[in-house]
Order: C-alpha cells, then sequence, then structure tokens
C-alpha cells in the first residue's frame, strides 16, 4: 500500500512542476507570438482551404523528377562524382573528382585509358 502511496505523491509532485512550467510558458511573450502565428495561420489555411501538406508543398518544393537534372546552384555546378582508381600493379589507390589527376594520367599514358579505366573500383555520389 505504501508504494501505492508514495507513487501519487510523486505523480502529484510532478503535476505541481508541469504546472508550474505551464504557467511560465503561458506567461512568455515568444510563445504568445508563435500561438498568434499559428492562428493566423490556421484561418488563412481554412479561407483558401488549404491542408498544412499544401502548404509545406508550396514552401518547400520537391526536387526535379528524377530522369532530369537538377538545376546548377546559382554560380556554381554539380560536384563531380569521386572515383577511385586501384592500380593492380603496385597497389596504389589514387580518389579523383576529374580526369586532370597527375598519376591517373601517368598510368593512362603508360598503360592505356581503357586499361586504366578497367582499374576503377567504384564511384562514389
Amino acid at each position: 500500500m505504501s508504494s501505492l502511496l508514495n507513487d501519487y505523491m510523486q505523480m502529484e509532485q510532478q503535476l505541481q512542476q508541469l504546472q508550474q512550467r505551464l504557467d511560465q510558458l503561458q506567461n512568455d511573450d515568444r510563445l504568445k507570438s508563435e500561438l498568434e502565428f499559428k492562428g493566423k495561420l490556421e484561418e488563412l489555411m481554412k479561407e483558401f482551404d488549404k491542408s498544412s501538406s499544401d502548404v509545406i508543398a508550396i514552401l518547400q518544393p520537391k526536387p526535379a523528377a528524377a530522369g532530369k537534372a537538377a538545376a546548377p546552384a546559382a554560380g556554381g555546378r554539380r560536384k563531380r562524382k569521386l572515383k577511385i582508381y586501384k592500380n593492380p600493379n603496385t597497389g596504389e589507390v589514387v580518389e579523383t573528382r576529374g580526369g586532370n589527376h597527375k598519376t591517373l594520367k601517368a598510368w593512362k599514358e603508360e598503360h592505356g585509358n581503357d586499361t586504366v579505366e578497367s582499374w576503377l573500383v567504384r564511384v562514389e555520389g
């Protein structure tokens, strides 16, 4: 029985702490502002018959379809994929995002482009 009484007293204390925290929040100007914004937004959504998912779709449009290339970022271009080559003769590994890598060029001169391309281990996004 005393265990039940202890549980009750603990819960009562937690309830008082939560009530104090709730009272503090209700007097917080930031919360008041957010509640006001939420209310106005809900009114606007009702007025235009829009759901929250409609609003999210408007504010955060989904990227273009997978088949289409995404437009490059303003002032830049899409990052090239990382290619990792491993020379089977020496075990040396080269990681590059372009074809202008010094070691890779040397390998291609020595062994030929097709041979070196066959050493491609993997490509990362």
